[in-house]
């Protein structure tokens, strides 16, 4: 079920009464939009309002109000109202004194109210007047009043092209171009109380960006984010997050990402950002002379980006700059900017947004490590026999290498249970002892003589989550750890995480600890990792100051060699165009492991109507609480598990369609499968309801003329009565079709009288009575 022909909703009704981790959803049946749809709805007349960039637009209610900007030859100071329900403009009704025409100023909404604040004002026909500003102006929507106000104290510098957004009932602005430099200063100021609200500097601590203007900020999650923009010869496409609370920036990693995977948008300016449940979405801007017209997603809580794919049936926006964008609902609202050729745009454009609850697959697998429940192998690592717990299933889905561990352990453990066997029963022919129950198995014991135990901790992270903790970045005891992390990855041929490692080590070479990382890689034998060093130690900038150290005296004389020689006789660049290999996922690789990858390894078997389904605890215990309750509490003595959801049996290919979710968060499914796995988030106790939303959203998009009677079948197995009611009415509707359907034959004697007296129910008095003179 791609995103192509998925739908949404307009809104989503739950029933509070039921579990606290999994809101129980209700059925809608009408027009939905379509899920990840670019809409271009109707421009802004030149008789409204002209078209525009450099503006501003914000959401109240159901309005989108545009201020501001200018239309290639003149500010504008004018306020636009475009209804999201009638798709209609019209001018905002306005009272008082509004802000002097102006561009790339900052507009936010507190209350019933929008701020304005700064911006570029002046006549820029006549090149005459311009100047920034930093005045502050306030917009009642109720009764239209503009009003200017008037701040004692300290100001912030005029400034323009800055950023602005409302927390905590404050207004905050940060960096932007004062005339003569780009700035990243912030301030802030209360929105609750005109009369005594002053200015205030905040001071910043962190990794905080650098000097830029042009750029967006967006809040989630209660942290303010900024996004690339203009920074002169610093511009990148970094993503900054800043927290309210402790005014610390950070910078957001990107080593994580491993090459083959989804890269950051490339560094822009003149772009925007919003914010939605857990996502960032950046459209447009320039980059690097081009105008892109992709729409990138980071999701906060994976720390990912991705390009969003529209659907089939999109109308594009084309790329442009110093547009304006907002939020309302669940969709995203883009007016105006500068297109092609440096014209000016009056176009309004609807993207839907998806807001499916978030795969909780990695999270579900790291607390199954965390907590260390049903652990069943303990490797006993290293000279000191550090001992480490895990769990068979997801060891041997990951990698191969302690796989093949794995299955000699057991082999060697069937060897001695059989020989401890054979000897009690030579004991008991002689009378020379009794016979001991078999008991449970032991802890499989497994022995890893080139691994320790701290490496083998983060290792084992890694094959649980698919990402490592990043350690404190450039701290040399943490770079050294994750070199042993990435020997052990070569050893045990995890691709996937030996790429994660190199990232991060190669992000994290300083001044401070190039020369021990380059020793460390010297004598682990990392040969890329140690080529990595030495041209950074001889590059033009670092050379002297590494030298100059006293680390550089205490260094191996064959280093000390190398990179004098590296340094005298630079070797040529070597360029290979073979693919990396980036391995396989966490998804990949417990997708395969249900297929039949896992099958010598199932330790419970799962009966659907009396049909064994082999399975895995661990897994199943990780993704539901139902069966983490009943492994921890009473686990049934042969090992077999009944499957129902409520009263329900669910048919085979619908509990087939579970245990993909349940084994790598797989939601594709046939409708009816929907309609049987419905309640399951309910009952199974899945760490949300993810499940229960695709199924809801399949219900009620993909009931179609070829599947109904499947669904009609599935509702009335289910007690689903809105379901059933709703298939009904589609049968009576389309009946002509329906009725040629091989299926029809097959339903249920009661089920077809169900029909007929629906059928019978929607013949009006007038059709019966044309009936009755035929006959």
């Amino acid at each position: 079920m791609s995103c192509k022909s998925t739908k949404v909703a307009p809104s989503v009704d739950f029933d509070h009464s039921c579990s606290d981790s999994v809101e129980y959803l209700t059925l809608n049946f009408g027009p939905f939009e379509t899920v990840h749809r670019w809409r271009r709805l109707p421009p802004c007349d030149e008789f409204v309002g002209a078209r525009r960039s450099k503006h501003t637009v914000v959401a109240y209610r159901d309005a989108i109000y545009v201020f501001g900007g200018d239309n290639g030859k003149n500010m504008l100071n004018d306020l636009l109202r475009f209804d999201v329900k009638d798709c209609s403009w019209c001018r905002a009704f306005t009272t008082g004194t509004p802000p002097a025409p102006r561009y790339h100023h900052s507009a936010v909404v507190y209350g019933s109210s929008m701020f304005v604040f700064g911006g570029y004002t002046g006549d820029i026909y006549s090149n005459s007047n311009l100047k920034n500003k930093n005045d502050l102006f306030e917009y009642k929507f109720a009764t239209g009043q503009w009003t200017e106000w008037k701040v004692e104290g300290s100001l912030p510098v005029a400034r323009s092209a800055h950023g602005a957004t409302v927390y905590s009932d404050k207004l905050w602005i940060f960096a932007g171009y004062d005339g003569n430099a780009r700035l990243n200063d912030m301030w802030t100021i209360s929105l609750q109380d005109r009369e005594h609200a002053c200015w205030e500097e905040i001071e910043q601590s962190g990794e905080i960006p650098p000097s830029c203007c042009n750029f967006p900020v967006a809040v989630c999650r209660d942290k303010m984010f900024v996004f690339s923009g203009q920074s002169g010869a610093k511009i990148t496409n970094n993503l900054f997050q800043f927290e309210f609370n402790g005014h610390m920036w950070t910078r957001i990693p990107t080593e994580h990402l491993l090459r083959g995977s989804p890269p950051p948008p490339q560094r822009r300016y003149g772009h925007t950002m919003v914010a939605f449940d857990r996502h960032l979405y950046v459209f447009g801007g320039a980059a690097d002379n081009t105008l892109p017209n992709e729409l990138h997603c980071y999701d906060v809580d994976s720390q990912s980006w991705e390009v969003i794919h529209p659907s089939l049936d999109s109308e594009m926006p084309s790329g442009r700059l110093f547009h304006a964008a907002a939020v309302i609902q669940d969709a995203m609202y883009i007016f105006g900017g500068t297109v092609d050729n440096n014209v000016r745009s009056g176009e309004m454009y609807r993207f839907q947004f998806s807001c499916y609850p978030k795969c909780t697959l990695h999270e579900d697998y790291g607390k199954l490590w965390e907590n260390h429940q049903f652990c069943d192998v303990e490797f006993i690592l290293g000279e000191r026999e550090e001992r480490v717990l895990g769990h068979i299933a997801i060891v041997t889905a990951r990698c191969q290498w302690l796989r093949r561990k794995i299955l000699q352990a057991r082999e060697r453990q069937r060897q001695r249970t059989k020989q401890d066997s054979c000897e009690e029963n030579d004991e008991g022919a002689t009378g020379g002892g009794t016979h001991r129950p078999s008991g449970r198995q032991p802890m499989l014991q497994v022995s890893i003589r080139e691994a320790e135990a701290q490496p083998f901790e983060v290792l084992m992270q890694f094959l649980y989550t698919d990402k490592i903790q990043y350690p404190r970045r450039g701290h040399v005891q943490d770079v050294l750890l994750i070199m042993d992390v990435y020997k052990l990855a070569l050893s045990f041929k995890l691709s996937r995480l030996e790429q994660l490692c190199v990232q991060y080590i190669e992000a994290s070479v300083d001044l401070q600890n190039v020369l021990s990382v380059c020793e460390n890689a010297n004598k682990l034998q990392l040969d890329q990792l140690k080529e990595h060093c030495l041209n950074f130690v001889v590059k033009e900038s670092h050379f002297n100051q590494v030298i100059m150290t006293r680390e550089f005296e205490h260094l191996s004389t064959p280093l000390i060699v190398e990179i004098v020689r590296r340094k005298q006789q630079p070797p040529p660049r070597l360029y290979s165009d073979q693919p990396v290999d980036i391995g396989t996922s966490l998804v990949q690789d417990t997708k395969a492991y249900l297929e039949g990858g896992g099958l010598e390894f199932c330790d419970i078997i799962l009966l659907l109507d009396g049909h064994p389904r082999p399975a895995h605890k661990a897994i199943l215990a990780a993704r539901s609480s139902y069966f983490e309750a009943m492994f921890r509490s009473f686990m049934p003595e042969d090992g077999q598990v009944n499957i129902s959801i409520g009263e329900m049996v669910p048919s085979k290919q619908a509990f087939e369609s579970m245990l993909r979710y349940i084994y790598y968060g797989d939601v594709n499914m046939p409708p009816e499968d929907s309609l049987y796995l419905f309640a399951a988030p309910y009952y199974y106790g899945f760490s949300n309801n993810r499940l229960q939303a695709y199924c809801k959203q399949n219900l009620e998009m993909n009931v179609t003329v070829e599947n109904v009677l499947q669904i009609l079948e599935a509702a009335d197995k289910t007690q689903a009565l809105d379901m059933k009611k709703h298939c009904l009415h589609i049968i009576v509707h389309q009946f002509i079709k329906v009725s040629k359907l091989p299926n029809l034959r097959s339903l249920s004697q009661l089920l077809l009288l169900d029909i007929i007296e629906s059928l019978a129910t929607h013949i009006s008095d007038k059709q019966c009575a044309e009936m009755g003179s035929d006959i």
